[in-house]
C-alpha cells in the first residue's frame, strides 16, 4: 500500500500519539499535533480568509510515519486577492530513520498541489537542511531581520542565553552587569538611536478588549500602501486572534489602538512572557509586538506606543521580526537594535511569480510573526 498523505482526522489520534512517542523515544523533542482540528483557526466557515489545517502520511494504513500544517490566507498582492499560504514542519520519521530521509521532499510537493502560493518564513539560517533543499528547488529566499530593545540592561546581560554560551563572555556580562557599565551603555545605545531618528512620538496606546470597526478604517486607509500584505481587517484579525481562545503556544494577546493627536494612526498585538531556561533568552521576561498595522510613515509612532506598553509591564526585553523596510526603520527610529539576517522567507517559484517584479515588491512586502506560525515565545 505504501505511503498516503491524508488530512488529519479523529480516527488517526491513536496512530499520531504512536509517532510521538517513537520520536521521543529515539531522542527527539519533535512530534505532530494529536488533536485533527487546530486549536488556533479552525476553518468553520467557507468565508474565512484565514484557516490551518493539518495533514498526515500513513504507511499501509496503519502507521503515521509525519505530518505538516498549513495556514492559507488571503493577501493582497498589488491590490489583488490571492490566497498564500504558509507551512508549519513538516516533521517525519526522516529526522530519526533514514529510510524516510526523502519524505520532506514528498510533504513539500503535496503541499505545492494544494496552494501553489507556498511560503515558509523563519528557519535559524541558511545551513539548515530544508533551506538548502528550497533552494536546489528554485524557491526565493528573502532574510529579514530580528528587532530588539532591552529594557532591563542588568538581567538582560545576567539571564540572557544566546549571548552567554562562551564562558568568557557570560563573564564578560556578568562584569558589565554588576559594575552597571552594561546599563550605562545598553541605555546610551538605544538613546543615541533614538536621537538619531530625530523624531519626537507623541502617539499613545490604549488597550481594546477586541479588533472592532475602527481597526477596518486602519485597513482600509494603509492596505494600499503596501505591494504584498495578508489581509488585516477587523474580521480577519477576529479569527487570527479571537478573544475566547485558550492559547497553548503563547499568552493571550493585548490589543492596542494607537493614536496620535486624537486621531487614530494605527494599531499592535502584543504578548509578554516569563521564559525559563529558554535557549535563545534564558530566564528573561520578554515582550513581543506580535502584530501591528498602519502607514508606513506611522511604523515608528505605532511601535513606540507598543514598547511603552510592555516596558510599563516591567518587561526586561521587547522582541519583533519585521519584514518591511519602513516598519524596520520605525523599529531603529524607536530605539531597536536591527539585528539583520535572521529569518529567511522562503518563497515557491509560483508565489515568486505572483510577487514578480520582485526587485521592488521586496520593499512592500509586509510580514510579522502573526504571518507566520504566531508569536511564540518558549
Amino acid at each position: 500500500m505504501g505511503i498516503k498523505i491524508v488530512p488529519h482526522a479523529e480516527d488517526k489520534r491513536p496512530l499520531v500519539e504512536a509517532f510521538n512517542q517513537h520520536m521521543r523515544d529515539a531522542g527527539s523533542s519533535w512530534g505532530f499535533y494529536v488533536d485533527p482540528e487546530p486549536w488556533w483557526m479552525p476553518k468553520r466557515r467557507e468565508d474565512q480568509t484565514v484557516w490551518r489545517e493539518f495533514h498526515l502520511a500513513v504507511e499501509d494504513g496503519e502507521r503515521v510515519v509525519g505530518g505538516y500544517g498549513l495556514k492559507p490566507q488571503t493577501w493582497l498582492i498589488r491590490g489583488e486577492p490571492q490566497v498564500v499560504t504558509d507551512w508549519q514542519g513538516p516533521i517525519s520519521l526522516g529526522a530519526i530513520d533514514n529510510r524516510y530521509a526523502a519524505l520532506g521532499l514528498r510533504f513539500i510537493r503535496d503541499m505545492l498541489k494544494k496552494h501553489p502560493l507556498l511560503y515558509s518564513w523563519g528557519h535559524g539560517g541558511s545551513d539548515e537542511k530544508i533551506v538548502q533543499l528550497l533552494r536546489k528547488l528554485g524557491w526565493l529566499m528573502h532574510e529579514t531581520p530580528f528587532l530588539f530593545r532591552v529594557c532591563q540592561p542588568k538581567r538582560f546581560l545576567q539571564k540572557n542565553a544566546a549571548l552567554r554560551g562562551d564562558p568568557k563572555k557570560a563573564l564578560a556580562q556578568d562584569v558589565l552587569a554588576i559594575s552597571g557599565l552594561g546599563t550605562i551603555g545598553l541605555h546610551a545605545i538605544h538613546a543615541a538611536l533614538r536621537v538619531k531618528s530625530l523624531t519626537r512620538f507623541e502617539a499613545t496606546a490604549t488597550v481594546e478588549p477586541d479588533f472592532g470597526d475602527w481597526a477596518d478604517v486602519v485597513w482600509d486607509r494603509a492596505k494600499g500602501r503596501y505591494a504584498a500584505v495578508a489581509v488585516r481587517d477587523a474580521a480577519s484579525m477576529r479569527t487570527l486572534l479571537p478573544i475566547a481562545q485558550q492559547h497553548r503556544e503563547w499568552p493571550p494577546p493585548t490589543r492596542l489602538r494607537v493614536e496620535k493627536n486624537g486621531q487614530l494612526i494605527g494599531w499592535a498585538a502584543v504578548i509578554e512572557k516569563q521564559l525559563t531556561d529558554d535557549r535563545n533568552f534564558g530566564d528573561l521576561r520578554v515582550g513581543m509586538v506580535a502584530d501591528a498595522f498602519g502607514a508606513p510613515e506611522s511604523a515608528g509612532e505605532i511601535v513606540h506606543a507598543a514598547f511603552g506598553h510592555l516596558r510599563d509591564l516591567g518587561v526586561d526585553m521587547v522582541m519583533a521580526n519585521h519584514a518591511h523596510p519602513a516598519w524596520a526603520e520605525g523599529y531603529e527610529a524607536a530605539g531597536f537594535f536591527r539585528v539583520p539576517d535572521r529569518r529567511i522567507f522562503c518563497a515557491s517559484p509560483a508565489l515568486q511569480a505572483a510577487l514578480e517584479p520582485w526587485d521592488r515588491t521586496k520593499n512592500g512586502l509586509y510580514l510579522t510573526n502573526l504571518d507566520g506560525h504566531g508569536p511564540m515565545l518558549h
